[in-house]
C-alpha cells in the first residue's frame, strides 16, 4: 500500500522517500539467486514484462479466469479490470482500495481503507459492507485479506492507511477472523503493523508480515486459532520496500514483497533469491491459465513474470 512509502520515510529512512515516485529512476530488472534452489522456481532466462501502466499506485491484484486481473489503485481510488493488452476498465470508484481476494463463491473481497472495512464487490460495481468494527469500535484501515482453510475470512488491520484526521478507536493493530455470520474474532494483537498474510498449502501455517518490524511471522493454525508465534524471516535490507503482500506456491515456498522487489523464501525460512522489479512492489498474485504467472503490482504499473513453480490458489480463487 502507498502508506508503506510514508512508513519507510517516517519510521526507517526519514527523508529518503521524499521525492515523488514518478521522479525516481526505474531499477534494472534482475534475478538475484542466493541459493541454487532459486533456479528450480525461476528460470535463468525468465523475463519481466510490464502488463499495464499509468496508474497512481497499484495494489490488491487478483486473477480472474475470464482473462483479466483485478487491480486496486490507491491514488486514483478505483478498482480496475486489467487485461493482458494493457486495457483498463474501472469496476468501482472507492476511496483507497487495498488488498483483495475472492470469497468461496468467487466474489471479490476488498480492504477499503477509507471505509475502514472489509467489503464484497459485485461484478456490476456495487459493494456490500462485511465488517467495519470490532467490539463496537471502528477498524483502523484493513489492509490485506485471504480465505482460510476453514472457509473464514482473515484480514490485517494496521494503521498504515488510517484516514488523516480520523481517530484510531482500537488501541492496537490486529489480525482478525471474520466468519460467515459476520462474527469478528481477534487472533493477533502484538504486531506493530501487520500487513500481508497467507496460509500454507496444507492449511497448518498462517504467515503474517510486520512492515514496521520488517519481518515475517509464522503461526501454527488449527480450528480457526493460531498459536506458537515465531519469526520466520527478516527483510531488513536497506533501501526501498518493506514486507508487504505475499503468496505461496504449491510446494510451500513464499514470495514476499521486500526491498527492491519480490523475495523468494523456502518453507524453512531460507531466502533463496530476489526478483528485482523496476518499480517498488506492494503486492502480487498468481494467475494465468496454468498459475505459472506471477503478477506484481508495483508503483504505477503491473508486471508479470513466468515461473517454473505453480502458484497455490486459496479457496475461492477463480
Amino acid at each position: 500500500m502507498k502508506t508503506i512509502v510514508r512508513a519507510i520515510s517516517v519510521l526507517f529512512l526519514a527523508g529518503a522517500m521524499s521525492a515523488p515516485a514518478q521522479e525516481k529512476p526505474l531499477r534494472k530488472f534482475e534475478l538475484q539467486a542466493f541459493s541454487p534452489a532459486f533456479w528450480t522456481l525461476i528460470d535463468h532466462k525468465a523475463t519481466l514484462s510490464r502488463m499495464a501502466t499509468g496508474f497512481g499506485f497499484t495494489e490488491g491484484p487478483v486473477w480472474d479466469h475470464a482473462g483479466f486481473l483485478y487491480v486496486s489503485d490507491e491514488e486514483q481510488n478505483k478498482i480496475y479490470r486489467v487485461y493482458a493488452d494493457g486495457r483498463k476498465e474501472a469496476l468501482i470508484e472507492l476511496g483507497d482500495p487495498d488488498g483483495s481476494t475472492f470469497d468461496e463463491q468467487g466474489r471479490l473481497l476488498d480492504c477499503a481503507s477509507v471505509l475502514r472495512a472489509v467489503i464484497r464487490v459485485s461484478r456490476d460495481g456495487k459493494y456490500e459492507l462485511l465488517a467495519d468494527r470490532f467490539e463496537g469500535k471502528r477498524f483502523n484501515s484493513p489492509n490485506d485479506v485471504v480465505i482460510g482453510p476453514d472457509h473464514a475470512i482473515y484480514f490485517t488491520d494496521p494503521t498504515l492507511d488510517l484516514v488523516k484526521g480520523e481517530k484510531q478507536e482500537i488501541p492496537f493493530q490486529g489480525v482478525y477472523r471474520l466468519d460467515g455470520k459476520g462474527g469478528v474474532r481477534l487472533l493477533v494483537k502484538d504486531m506493530s503493523q501487520p500487513n500481508g498474510l497467507a496460509f500454507s498449502p496444507d492449511g497448518k501455517r498462517l504467515y503474517v508480515d510486520d512492515s514496521e518490524q520488517r519481518n515475517i511471522r509464522v503461526f501454527d493454525f488449527a480450528g480457526g486459532q493460531v498459536s506458537n508465534e515465531r519469526v520466520f524471516g527478516d527483510e531488513n535490507e536497506p533501501g526501498d520496500g518493506v514486507p508487504d503482500g505475499m503468496r505461496l506456491d504449491v510446494a510451500g515456498n513464499l514470495y514476499i514483497v521486500g526491498p527492491k522487489g519480490i523475495w523468494v523464501w523456502d518453507a524453512e525460512g531460507h531466502h533463496l533469491g530476489t526478483i528485482v522489479v523496476p518499480e517498488q512492489p506492494a503486492n502480487l498474485a498468481w494467475g494465468g491459465k496454468d498459475y505459472h504467472t506471477l503478477y506484481i503490482t508495483a508503483g504505477k504499473s503491473v508486471y508479470a513474470i513466468r515461473s517454473k513453480a505453480v502458484g497455490f490458489m486459496p479457496i475461492g480463487s477463480k
